[in-house]
């Protein structure tokens, strides 16, 4: 069997990469939030519907969370049974309390996009809303607490960006996945595979001007957070390395050779952390401007993001206590 295929077919292995793209599509929803609702509180002065970075999170955010959960369901041996799940809660089981944070988030995250796009929403199908009793009077409550909504949302985006990590970390017989730091790094990716994909089709597909101030906000938030995202990782691998042991055998097995440590080094720093950082940093201005050029730096980052949830699964799974 070829290095290829015994890097993604080992004995160990419990989740692939169909979990991998699942939590990459969860945390690009978290973060598309939590970006968002920075930029409507604090960038945006005009309506908040009309600007293309919040109208692409109104697509991307519950697109990432329900191709997520669909990929789950499908993924499961009997996925017909999955409704299970959604009503039969277990508060000391951390798949649980995920599933519980899952509905609450997308129910107030539909509810915070209604109130946003009440007008829109009043244009297009407020003849069939009056058909429907109490229909008017739940989308007006929407604009009515729209910030303690947004605030509640926020909190649990933080969360569900966060939580994926804790999913992981519970798994206490596998040393590199097993590690506190693990939760804040999904929580700085989130943030990275948000801004990105919120730049990509917040400009690409709806236009936004590249000068405008969420797209120049983004682009100033994006090169501290990959440079904070770096110290993470370098923390992540030295805090299992001086751990001895099978933690330390796990992180030699990541990064010190071999199929995952070209994967990791080439793919999660290289491609998707420092060229996307050097791009923004260091190419010409006129280049910065176009929309080819945003376009090929946020693919990147994205890809960075996917190769990073992938890098973890995998090698996390490589190493057993």
């Amino acid at each position: 069997m070829s290095s290829f295929q015994n890097a993604f077919h080992f004995d160990s292995l419990v989740w692939d990469w169909v979990i991998g793209v699942y939590l990459f599509l969860a945390g690009m929803s978290a973060g598309a939030v939590m970006i968002s609702i920075y930029l409507k509180r604090n960038v945006i002065d005009d309506c908040p519907s009309q600007n293309g970075i919040i109208r692409a999170t109104a697509i991307l955010a519950p697109l990432g969370i329900i191709l997520g959960l669909l990929i789950l369901v499908f993924h499961l041996t009997k996925p017909l049974s999955f409704w299970k799940i959604l009503l039969n809660f277990n508060f000391t089981s951390v798949m649980s309390m995920g599933v519980i944070l899952f509905q609450i988030y997308m129910l107030l995250l539909f509810a915070w996009l209604a109130s946003l796009f009440y007008n829109d929403i009043q244009r297009i199908a407020g003849g069939i809303l009056k058909k429907i009793p109490g229909a008017n009077g739940a989308l007006k409550l929407t604009q009515r607490f729209q910030n303690p909504l947004e605030l509640t949302l926020a909190s649990l985006a933080v969360l569900l960006a966060a939580y994926t990590g804790f999913l992981l970390s519970a798994l206490k017989t596998y040393p590199l996945l097993n590690n506190p730091v693990l939760p804040i790094l999904f929580l700085l990716s989130s943030l990275s595979s948000g801004a990105a994909a919120c730049l990509l089709l917040g400009v690409i597909g709806f236009k936004e001007p590249m000068r405008s101030h969420s797209v120049r906000w983004i682009h100033r938030f994006e090169g501290p957070l990959v440079l904070f995202e770096l110290f993470v990782l370098f923390a992540f691998f030295s805090g299992l390395y001086f751990g001895g042991g099978q933690k330390e055998v796990a992180v030699m097995a990541a990064i010190g050779g071999g199929f995952w440590s070209i994967w990791f080094w080439f793919g999660v720093v290289g491609l998707g952390m420092l060229a996307p950082l050097c791009m923004n940093a260091f190419g010409p201005l006129s280049w910065r401007h176009k929309r080819g050029y945003l376009a090929l730096v946020t693919s990147l980052s994205l890809l960075g993001v996917l190769m990073l949830r992938t890098f973890i699964l995998y090698a996390g799974q490589m190493t057993t206590v």
